[in-house]
């Protein structure tokens, strides 16, 4: 097996770059193989339809697909959009030449409705480029074409997935998006005699343009790496969430998917974690910062970009938090993801006004710590929890977002300061606000400079 993999997508080109060969080479790249392109057709495409089609002609298209082949060498290939019926034909017999694995996307019609295969290709379809199939990923609309069987429930797609392997391909995977299945999304595989589902959360958002061709390019992109059926379908139900999940709200319609999300997330983890460290040891090094730890310790926080905050989770902190000891400033622990829920709530609440700022750090509350920030030039707010209504009291994690709301609204942004003076068994503290984590420690660094020996009360 080679080093460095190569898969090809046969398929036409969307304009918006949400599906079609753009999808496919996205989704080739995220997953780290080469990614090539024989193109059967030019759309004029948006979110919100398909407005032309330009069929490209067979010999160019036989000629992108040898080019390919002869040069690159093909792990594995795939098909989307074919359009006519002598594309079919041509393609059927272009992989029984070069014997590629084989992944199809029976695309016929759009999310707009338009067809992107004519109604007369259908059954050359099902002859000619199914029977050569590795895997065919139909979804329920598309499979009750191809089996006949009308699907309302997870029996049916079983039955028609059995149906279809009938015609001769290696595995057939029905996708479950237009299944009512309540908050899950199954999909059901059939290869090899045995059924296989594979379950995933149900995402509720409009943006899924590009789905099938996702899903259908990250079992090429598995195959051609050399995984199983089984493996390559099961990374591809995890892809193809991570893209919806992570989808893009461009468009006036449904938006694309992001596939590149597949490696943006984890970049932006590891660029926060870097940053974190590097915020940390700053800290350290600054003895005089342990004179404003409140006595519950402090931490340190930083959320990803505002985009790919979803939740708690996606907050770093300090597993234990900062402490003072025998006054120096020393972390417990290495920043992780999930450490701190009580900074990262306060997180979620500020990046909803700006999503620039996206980070914290808790400090001892005193007036001489508020007076020194407001030397420094600090933008300074607070909030009284003697105003809170007694409802949000009694919630769970409710005072702080109600608190840092009020703090925001009466100076009209995001501070670098709001403190409260605390209340029956909370703390008095004071916190501090940053673009990001390094930013948030100077600033905490400049408070205890700018206090100097002075004694606090």
């Amino acid at each position: 097996m080679r080093e460095l993999h190569v898969a090809l997508t046969i398929a036409g080109s969307d304009s918006g770059g949400g599906a079609g060969i753009e999808a496919d080479l996205k989704t080739f790249a995220a997953l780290g193989v080469h990614g090539t392109a024989a193109v059967t057709a030019v759309t004029a495409q948006n979110t919100c339809g398909v407005y032309a089609i330009h069929n490209v002609d067979l010999d160019t298209i036989e000629k992108q697909i040898d080019a390919v082949v002869e040069d690159f060498g093909v792990d594995a290939a795939k098909t989307g959009m074919l359009h006519e019926k002598d594309v079919v034909i041509l393609v059927s017999r272009k992989v029984r030449q070069h014997g590629f694995p084989l992944v199809v996307d029976p695309v016929m019609v759009a999310k707009s409705g338009a067809r992107l295969l004519k109604a007369e290709s259908e059954e050359t379809l099902k002859k000619m480029l199914i029977p050569v199939a590795t895997v065919v990923t139909p979804n329920a609309p598309e499979a009750e074409v191809l089996s006949g069987i009308k699907i309302e429930d997870v029996d049916d797609m079983r039955e028609a997935a059995k149906r279809i392997s009938g015609i001769g391909p290696k595995a057939v995977v029905i996708k479950g998006g237009h299944v009512p299945t309540g908050d899950k999304v199954v999909d059901v595989a059939y290869f090899e005699g045995e059924f296989k589902e594979y379950v995933g959360g149900r995402i509720d958002t409009k943006n899924t343009h590009g789905t099938g061709c996702g899903f259908s390019s990250a079992i090429t992109a598995e195959l051609a790496k050399g995984k199983s059926i089984s493996e390559a379908i099961e990374l591809a139900k995890k892809f193809i969430e991570n893209a919806v999940r992570y989808s893009l709200p461009l468009g006036k319609c449904h938006g694309p998917i992001n596939p590149i999300s597949w490696i943006q997330v984890p970049a932006e983890r590891f660029h926060v974690i870097e940053i974190m460290s590097e915020a940390v040891e700053l800290l350290e090094a600054h003895d005089e910062v342990s004179s404003i730890i409140p006595e519950v310790q402090s931490n340190l926080a930083m959320a990803l970009p505002k985009f790919y905050l979803k939740g708690l989770e996606d907050v770093a902190a300090i597993p234990g938090r900062i402490v003072k000891f025998k006054g120096n400033v020393k972390a417990s622990g290495a920043p992780e993801f999930g450490a701190s829920s009580h900074l990262a709530r306060i997180l979620l609440k500020v990046t909803d006004y700006d999503p620039e700022v996206r980070s914290i750090m808790n400090i001892r509350y005193a007036p001489e710590v508020v007076e020194a920030s407001e030397r420094l030039g600090l933008t300074v707010s607070f909030f009284d929890r003697g105003e809170e209504p007694r409802e949000l009291k009694e919630v769970e994690g409710g005072t702080l977002p109600w608190g840092i709301e009020q703090a925001i609204r009466r100076v009209g942004k995001v501070p670098d300061i709001i403190y409260d003076k605390g209340d029956v068994g909370k703390e008095p503290m004071v916190r501090v606000f940053g673009k990001d984590a390094v930013d948030v420690s100077r600033k905490v660094i400049e408070i205890a400079n700018k206090l100097g020996k002075k004694k606090i009360d």
